[in-house]
């Protein structure tokens, strides 16, 4: 079975642009099959300053209103998009920039109206995921780049949480593949010590309600300590959380956090 490996990216590293032309640099040198699933949070808020679109926000997640899910098609399915495939081409690596409705690769459901309605947002499930289409991109020598848009099948764009596409295909492409799921971001990894930056090398799946509790794993850690446990338990090989500046490492498994069963 071939080896693949997913890494997710987002935060300041999509903002700024030498970050992200060191990031794809690294991406770039990754042996193997790969995916890159971005997110675009912030460009997309001051994007949408610019238009008159004030971002909504509910306990840090995105209200996506009818004007808001054309501001995230827009600026995630193309400026960021075609950005990011722009940047990988000129390294020499084929990307080809999607978005869940190209080819149906991520069918979603809009998540119901409970207490608070978040609008166009699509809730995914691992066993929707097209898996037959991007294991044709991959065997045809392409490298798909995700954004974080999903489809309802009935002609609406839905707003979708990077990280949990990024675990969803995961899951769904274990079948297929030998898959290592990497998320980069800001900091060197899951931390013990925020201050100090001391880097818990290793979570295993028992340990996490405990770190929850104790307030080790909060805040943004925890939809992505979630997205890992669902990755697992699909049969990734393994998942590891850390620096978008230290990619090569996180790949070799001498960088960040592994999250183990």
């Amino acid at each position: 079975m071939k080896r693949l490996t997913i890494v997710k990216v987002g935060g300041k590293v999509i903002d700024e642009a030498s970050a992200l032309d060191a990031f794809l640099k690294s991406f770039s040198t990754l042996e193997g099959e790969k995916i890159l699933i971005h997110g675009g949070g912030k460009i997309a808020s001051d994007f949408g300053k610019r238009l008159g679109v004030e971002p909504k926000m509910v306990e840090g997640r995105r209200i996506t209103d009818a004007e808001t899910i054309d501001l995230v098609t827009m600026v995630y399915g193309g400026l960021v998009s075609k950005r990011i495939v722009s940047k990988l081409q000129a390294l020499k690596v084929n990307a080809i920039g999607l978005t869940g409705a190209d080819a149906n690769v991520i069918p979603a459901t809009k998540r119901p109206v409970g207490a608070i309605d978040y609008g166009f947002v699509g809730d995914v499930k691992p066993e929707n995921i097209n898996t037959e289409i991007l294991k044709k991109l991959i065997d045809s020598g392409l490298i798909p780049v995700l954004a974080p848009l999903t489809h309802d099948g009935e002609g609406h764009m839905l707003n979708t949480n990077a990280d949990t596409i990024a675990a969803s295909v995961a899951a769904a492409l274990t079948q297929q593949f030998e898959v290592k799921l990497i998320y980069c971001f800001e900091q060197p990894g899951v931390l013990s010590d925020f201050e100090n930056k001391t880097v818990i090398p290793e979570i295993k799946r028992a340990e996490v309600a405990e770190l929850k509790e104790n307030g080790v794993i909060n805040e943004g850690m925890l939809p992505k300590m979630d997205c890992a446990l669902l990755a697992l338990a699909h049969g990734a090989k393994s998942v590891r959380i850390g620096s978008f500046e230290n990619l090569p490492a996180l790949a070799n498994d001498q960088s960040g956090t592994l999250i183990s069963n």
